[in-house]
């Protein structure tokens, strides 16, 4: 590591050129925004084809530990997270292929959407038919429920049939009449 690596008061210029071996081990030192560059780094490695496959779910498991190392302490913020989650599993999912217990098991990724959403299909609904009259925080929770489902398009086929995926498929609709 170069001393303008070492130093930790200054951007680390190009975290691209980085092996994985090196970003996961800086990873573990690391807080706040850089953390958002190395999952940045990380997704991008996992989605480029030219990487063998099990780089590239490598790749994708330093972007979720990066992920889940953000700061989530607001709303917005812990959503941010939870919706860069379930969109790097899902396309991973749809692209690379389900793999029973990891993250890119489709059963558990829609098990984690379930437990993210807070409402029902039909309260979401009822409120998103009149959400221009609705108090700005709960306009934000819909929205939050909207982004939080929006990988569900690239996981259904995934999933066998059942409760978890009848929810879902009622999600997927209902989400069309979010704003």
């Amino acid at each position: 590591m170069s001393d303008d690596d070492a130093r930790h008061d200054r951007p680390i210029r190009d975290l691209s050129t980085w092996t994985v071996d090196r970003l996961e081990a800086f990873t573990t030192t690391q807080q706040g925004q850089e953390l958002e560059r190395i999952r940045v780094v990380a997704q991008s490695h996992a989605y480029r084809s030219d990487e063998p496959q099990q780089a590239r779910l490598r790749w994708a498991e330093l972007a979720l530990n990066a992920n889940e190392r953000l700061p989530g302490d607001v709303p917005w913020s812990h959503n941010r997270k939870i919706c860069q989650n379930f969109a790097l599993r899902a396309w991973i999912i749809d692209q690379l292929g389900p793999a029973a217990d990891s993250p890119w098991d489709p059963e558990a990724l829609a098990a984690d959407t379930l437990a993210a959403l807070t409402l029902d299909p039909g309260q979401v609904v009822a409120l998103s038919a009149r959400w221009r009259d609705l108090p700005i925080e709960r306009i934000g929770d819909l929205r939050r429920h909207k982004n939080r489902t929006a990988h569900l398009d690239r996981l259904l086929d995934h999933l066998p049939p059942g409760p978890d995926r009848d929810q879902l498929v009622a999600w997927s609709e209902v989400r069309k009449h979010l704003p």
